[in-house]
């Protein structure tokens, strides 16, 4: 079966080894909403039969036993140790950094439910030590008019991710990029650190759960600006799928190339066979 869709953008590939470790985005490469990506199960199946290493890496802040549960459902057996979540890194970032910050978060509830173990919560402005932005449907002015005025008196900007839209079945909502865009805009303050892609943190922590060097990996995805880009700054191989955000098109006006570009996960084989 010739792979007639996978573009090969970059040749600085040929002397770089097969891929010894699969760093694997969700959804929009694994899943779109609650439905599969044709392909998606065998290529897993075919990537653990072949002792490809993998860790799954998304910017999504449910927790990892509802990722587990999730792709469970969708018929892929996952350990927990394989799901690293933005959530995660913000709290090993937040630990590392200021392990008594005070919160306040405009996120859905299960940001709130992981960072409790670990952290205050406060909505009083003069002592929140960290705002935090990410996925929140229920955000409001009263959120918003809290945000502004801790980040006015000098609380740290987080987010979770910096994506503008998530992708749905059919669709797009908003997501962690609004938000941050609302407190930019009315506070005068620039986001400070990402925690999921394409920060820095996400790929060091798939690196060291994978046990392999960058060089050795490959970073598969559906968006240029998260999974691409995170590959590109920590100088792992990339693969586009083009089953989420990113399309053909957007390739032509991207200053980020992918290494590969895939119709979906189902082409991945070709990758993986042929480096």
């Amino acid at each position: 079966m010739a792979c007639s869709a996978s573009i090969r953008w970059s040749s600085t590939l040929a002397a770089s080894p097969r891929p010894r470790g699969i760093i694997l985005d969700l959804d929009g490469t694994v899943y779109r909403g609650a439905q599969i990506i044709p392909g998606a199960r065998a290529t897993i199946e075919r990537m653990r039969k072949g002792a490809h290493p993998l860790v799954f890496a998304t910017n999504a802040i449910e927790s990892v036993a509802e990722h587990v549960e999730k792709l469970a459902g969708l018929g892929i057996a996952v350990r927990p140790g394989e799901i690293i979540n933005s959530t995660f890194v913000l709290i090993q970032r937040l630990q590392h950094e200021m392990p008594r910050a005070r919160v306040f978060c405009l996120s859905d509830p299960p940001l709130v439910e992981q960072l409790a173990p670990h952290f205050q919560f406060s909505e009083d402005p003069n002592t929140i030590d960290v705002v935090i932005a990410s996925t929140d449907r229920t955000f409001d002015f009263r959120k918003l008019s809290i945000g502004f005025h801790a980040l006015r008196k000098g609380a740290r900007f987080w987010a979770t991710n910096a994506e503008p839209t998530w992708q749905q079945e059919d669709d797009e909502i908003p997501d962690a990029g609004a938000i941050i865009g609302a407190l930019e805009g009315c506070s005068g303050r620039k986001l400070e650190l990402v925690a999921g892609k394409p920060s820095p943190f996400m790929a060091e922590i798939a690196l060291e759960r994978l046990g392999r060097t960058a060089r050795e990996c490959l970073v598969i995805g559906d968006n240029l600006t998260t999974e691409i880009a995170m590959g590109q700054r920590a100088g792992i191989p990339t693969a586009l799928v083009l089953t989420g955000l990113s399309k053909r098109a957007d390739l032509e006006r991207a200053s980020l190339k992918p290494d590969y570009v895939l119709e979906s996960i189902a082409e991945v084989q070709f990758v993986i066979q042929n480096s």
